[in-house]
């Protein structure tokens, strides 16, 4: 309580610090939002169009050259493309306003399909390559001088397309801020596809060469199991990131210290005792917090001060769309007790005013 003139004095400057600065993110649109959500789907579309195109012409030329790293490559692409089908699915639902049944909204829906992305991955992509990798090294493959060449002309164009699918994901992550940019599953979902298809084109196409330089089937096996490698890596990360996502991770430790900073800084909150955070949606937070009031507020004070503080917190922190405040006012004498005796209930538990 002996610093509470000092939360005063710092109260303007820190919570005007922290407003100025929400107002030039939101400024900037750097935050996620449907327009944000608009240029996500145009990226997603580009790389539906590209990977089903590609999937075509991989699974062509890989029966024509009997190339296991092209078939690879194929249901890589397969794979790519229902996900991009889960992820417009994710775009569309998770945006749904909050009813009886879901009170906090939809957001996590966008994590659901992530994860089912994820598993795609997994299953279409990765098994598949190894299997391809492994039925190789047993049978072999015999490919004649057209196979090489057709097999080559392909990963060619796949190579353009889905570069330039890459390019476009990665532009829209510049311009949604770089790194924050990708806190969008389905944005970070195309950027790693994308990118993992790039690498495992490179791959593939690496491996037919050598295939047809040496007669050698082993180095178009060893790509075929590099790419498959590489998608069960992807896949893994894709899908430990929807998990966390999805059982309640907190938010990012950068916004809940804005979060505590700004609650420090009020006059009335002599101390802040908890403070959880939890992401409900892309741009959608949690926030429950515990706090003491300083002493000698009575009930209709203490409810302006809670309204008030979740009214700031809101407007300077646009993802906090639920805020819950545990407040205490402490007696005058409870105050006076040293800090031994301060150990005190939470409001829940003794009855007081909790929740506000």
């Amino acid at each position: 309580m002996s610093g509470t003139s000092e939360n005063a004095a710092g109260t303007g400057t820190e919570q005007k610090g922290a407003e100025a600065e929400a107002e030039a993110s939101r400024a900037a649109g750097s935050g996620p939002g449907p327009a944000a959500d608009r240029k996500t789907r145009v990226t997603v579309l580009v790389a539906l169009a590209a990977n089903l195109v590609i999937a075509v012409a991989k699974a062509v030329g890989g029966l024509i050259a009997h190339s296991p790293a092209l078939l690879s490559e194929a249901a890589h692409s397969v794979a790519d493309s229902l996900n991009e089908i889960f992820l417009l699915a994710a775009l569309r639902r998770s945006r749904r306003p909050a009813d009886r049944r879901h009170p906090f909204g939809y957001g996590k829906e966008r994590f659901f399909w992530s994860l089912l992305a994820a598993v795609g991955i997994f299953v279409m992509g990765g098994c598949f390559s190894f299997f391809q990798g492994v039925e190789a090294l047993r049978n072999g493959a015999h490919e004649t001088f057209s196979g090489y060449v057709v097999g080559l002309v392909v990963l060619g164009v796949a190579l353009l397309a889905e570069g330039t699918s890459l390019l476009r994901a990665l532009l829209q992550v510049r311009e949604q801020g770089g790194a924050a940019g990708l806190r969008d599953p389905a944005l970070r979902t195309v950027v790693a596809e994308d990118g993992t298809a790039v690498l495992g084109v490179t791959l593939a196409i690496v491996g037919m060469a050598l295939h047809m330089v040496t007669g050698q089937v082993v180095w178009e096996a060893s790509a075929s199991l590099a790419i498959g490698a590489l998608l069960v890596y992807v896949a893994y990360r894709l899908g430990r990131d929807a998990r966390d996502q999805l059982i309640g991770e907190a938010a990012d430790p950068e916004l809940a210290g804005r979060i505590r900073s700004l609650l420090r800084a009020q006059p009335e909150i002599d101390s802040v005792e908890g403070l959880l955070t939890m992401k409900l949606g892309l741009d959608s937070v949690l926030v429950a917090a515990r706090v003491d009031l300083v002493p000698g507020m009575d009930s209709e004070r203490v409810e302006e001060v809670a309204v008030r503080i979740k009214r700031s917190v809101a407007h300077t922190v646009p993802e906090a769309d639920q805020i819950f405040l545990d407040v205490t006012d402490r007696p005058a004498a409870e105050a006076e007790q040293s800090p031994a005796a301060e150990t005190r209930q939470s409001p829940a538990a003794t009855g007081e005013r909790g929740g506000a």
